[in-house]
């Protein structure tokens, strides 16, 4: 059994218009949602094996939340240039191609393609993957290059708006 976690990107400040968008940083509600929802998986005793990140600043930094909830060393983020402004299939590809004893993955980045790789895994539509939300992603497979349309199913769907953050 494999499981990944496509974690989106937390809300980012669009303040700095000098800025690249690359080097976003999160504003306020992004540095309250990422600890928050990190705290979710480490309530539900996650044990993730690795963690892939696009390297853009706020990609990276909700990753760094989450590394730290689940008790792992910032350095073991794995950054992955190829995530930032990726297509759906360029992610999937990614993840296809973990090592078998990886079992928990998880990959923070961005939309589109967070969206629509969410899309390819249910019959059932999502309109957006909102900022800091997470598709739980189970497979009945023993290596990653097995996962699949047909292998793969959404089990969980989390975001901030769920819940009272206010």
């Amino acid at each position: 059994m494999k499981t990944i976690y496509l974690i989106r990107h937390a809300k980012s400040s669009w303040k700095d218009m000098n800025l690249r968008d690359f080097d976003r940083p999160l504003n306020k509600r992004g540095l309250r949602d990422a600890p928050f929802m990190a705290n979710l998986l480490r309530e539900k005793n996650i044990q993730a094996d690795l963690i892939i990140s696009s390297p853009a600043n706020r990609a990276y930094t909700t990753a760094t939340y989450f590394a730290k909830a689940l008790n792992i060393e910032e350095h073991q983020i794995v950054k992955e240039e190829a995530i930032y402004e990726a297509y759906y299939s360029t992610v999937l590809s990614i993840i296809q191609k973990q090592a078998e004893k990886i079992d928990v993955l998880l990959v923070f980045g961005h939309n589109p393609a967070f969206t629509n790789l969410a899309n390819f895994f249910t019959r059932d539509y999502i309109d957006n993957v909102p900022t800091c939300g997470i598709v739980e992603i189970s497979a009945d497979i023993e290596k990653w290059a097995n996962l699949s349309a047909e292998t793969g199913k959404i089990i969980n769907f989390l975001y901030p708006k769920k819940y009272d953050l206010t």
